[in-house]
């Protein structure tokens, strides 16, 4: 896992992300538990790569994942998750951030583009992230949600016997 050239420390993250501005080239982020990586999330995270040049994914470490899903979460743990993005041509690059929200990964990477998927609005995007956002220029993008595509609804399918 250390040697996986997409999962880039958050300092990494942020040198790449100067390099690409340098170039002109705009960086999408967006954040994300992606506990099962499932169709709708490559749905989404392909259609959010298309707002811009390069898609950066700010993935919940396992601690943060628990506090935000709760102590059965994440079925599996960050390195999984991470490769599993990272196998994504689509993807360019993965942090792990450890707090409970993304201010400061915002804050340090100035993304040209925010992405979320469409359960989330600008009334309910969390205030630190939005003022973060706001102050870096970033331009926020809610993308809708592909229908029968849920971890919660698959996991719970797996609880009771049943097929993903």
């Amino acid at each position: 896992m250390a040697g996986h050239r997409k999962l880039l420390t958050l300092d990494a993250a942020i040198a790449r992300r100067r390099r690409l501005a340098a170039a002109g080239r705009r960086v999408v982020l967006t954040n994300g538990v992606f506990d099962l990586l499932h169709p709708g999330h490559r749905h989404y995270l392909q259609r959010a790569r298309r707002l811009g040049d390069a898609l950066f994914v700010a993935l919940n470490s396992n601690a943060s994942t628990r506090r935000l899903k709760g102590p059965t979460r994440p079925v599996q743990g960050q390195g999984e998750r991470a490769r599993a993005l990272g196998a994504l041509p689509y993807v360019d690059a993965v942090v792990i951030f450890r707090g409970k929200r993304l201010d400061r990964e915002i804050r340090a990477l100035r993304p040209d583009v925010y992405c979320k998927a469409g359960d989330y609005t600008l009334a309910t995007l969390d205030p630190a992230e939005r003022a973060a956002l706001e102050a870096a220029g970033a331009k926020i993008r809610f993308m809708p949600f592909l229908p029968g595509h849920s971890t919660t609804q698959k996991i719970a399918a797996l609880k009771a016997g049943g097929r993903l």
